[in-house]
């Protein structure tokens, strides 16, 4: 559907019954599939045939949503995984492995930070961190030859720094590499990366898209833009023969818009069993269906909130991308015109115990691990998510510890700022 617009393809991407068939995406909740033949399964072993034979590779349900997702990107495919984790996982661990080096930003969610700087180093994996606001100079000196990507997210989580795309995806192209894009905080609906250079995006499905804290889950999209045989030698994975899979290229058997998204499924889910599972792709397509909808009053939320912490003299600083005013106001406009995102950030004035004693006072905000969700809810990350990190890491992911992370929900716009205003005291 893509000479449509936005909202009708959250509605209606994906799947499109046939005469007769259900009106609602059907729940395929099966772990395998008969044939008649042991030739007809042995065809979709050999990725001769498309098809289902177990769902620890792929589902129906999920295909039919990871579909909706990526046409809403502006991708040419799709997939579905357990968690925004495993996406991000997943993304560079199809192209990197050991002995690589990735180039990513310093800012990015403190749990895809640790997954980088801890576990996949650990597989022999290295990575360079740089500033959102690195300079051009400074991000051309981050690149070694071994470089098989550069990560960001679009609006980072907490630090709410907003990435520059044209930079990064310039640099990117320069050393034959992709970028790769969390695009969890802006969704589809606000920002789509591939418009700016990005060639792939993942999803903590989790948040926004979501929406309701019903499911947990992943995605990644393919733009089909990068072309991985014109940097053969940097990519064997997918431009040589795949001995496990009797010796398919993936670049030439499925072109620029399957050849990442195969791999990815044939080799990584078949492998590490990482999928969704299709009742929360259900649920998760439950969610997509009013997205559009949902976002405005997520964002509404969060811009009045900003503007009302800005005005506080209880409050230290505040980071919205929306604000007239932020940092990064200026590059929000450029490449989120119509919104960012209904998190707000910002930093009692005092300490962390004064943040901490701010946050037990509010009532209709609720302290939870989640955020980008119906229901408002707030965190202290440096005692939370980011709490693995050293004081210089933190600092680096821009978080101080009097930072709370206030996630605005879709509730009455002054009954949310009465609950901050009450809880500041």
């Amino acid at each position: 559907m893509s000479e449509y617009q936005i909202e009708t393809k959250c509605v209606q991407s994906g799947y499109r019954p046939g005469n007769g068939e259900p009106r609602q995406i059907p729940i395929i909740q099966s772990t395998t599939f008969k044939y008649e033949t042991s030739a007809a399964m042995g065809r979709l072993f050999d990725l001769e045939d498309s098809g289902y034979f177990y769902t620890r590779l792929q589902n129906p349900t999920n295909d039919y949503v990871a579909a909706k997702i990526a046409d809403m990107e502006g991708g040419t495919a799709g997939m579905l995984t357990s968690s925004g984790q495993a996406a991000n996982f997943f993304s560079v661990f199809n192209i990197a492995s050991q002995g690589d080096h990735i180039v990513a930003c310093a800012t990015i969610y403190g749990g895809t930070f640790n997954l980088f700087n801890v576990t996949m180093r650990k597989m022999g994996i290295d990575f360079t961190f740089v500033s959102p606001d690195a300079t051009e100079e400074e991000l051309d000196a981050a690149f070694k030859p071994n470089t098989k990507a550069v990560f960001g997210e679009t609006i980072a989580n907490p630090a709410l720094t907003v990435l520059d795309f044209e930079k990064f995806a310039n640099a990117a192209h320069a050393h034959g590499v992709p970028l790769i894009v969390d695009n969890t905080f802006a969704t589809p609906v606000n920002c789509r990366p591939f418009e700016f250079g990005a060639d792939i995006v993942t999803h903590s499905t989790t948040k926004y898209m979501d929406g309701h804290g019903a499911g947990v889950g992943g995605a990644i999209v393919d733009s089909g833009k990068f072309d991985w045989m014109a940097h053969a030698d940097k990519f064997p994975g997918l431009t040589t023969p795949d001995e496990s899979y009797h010796g398919i290229t993936y670049a030439e058997k499925f072109g620029l818009g399957g050849a990442f998204i195969t791999k990815a499924t044939a080799q990584l889910m078949r492998d590490f069993g990482s999928i969704q599972s299709p009742q929360n792709a259900f649920l998760l397509n439950l969610g997509l269906e009013s997205l559009h909808c949902r976002m405005k009053q997520h964002c509404a939320n969060g811009l009045a909130l900003a503007r009302f912490l800005k005005d506080s003299p209880k409050v230290e600083w505040v980071s919205y991308p929306s604000l007239p005013g932020d940092r990064y106001y200026d590059r929000a406009m450029k490449y989120m015109p119509g919104g960012s995102c209904g998190v707000v950030s910002f930093g009692v004035k005092g300490s962390r115990e004064d943040a901490e004693a701010f946050m037990g006072r509010l009532k209709v905000f609720a302290i939870e691990t989640h955020v980008a969700d119906a229901r408002s809810c707030c965190l202290h990350p440096a005692s939370s998510t980011h709490r693995q990190l050293t004081e210089q890491e933190l600092v680096d992911c821009g978080i101080s510890g009097n930072l709370v992370r206030m996630s605005c929900g879709l509730e009455n716009t002054e009954d949310l700022i009465r609950d901050v205003e009450q809880a500041l005291g």
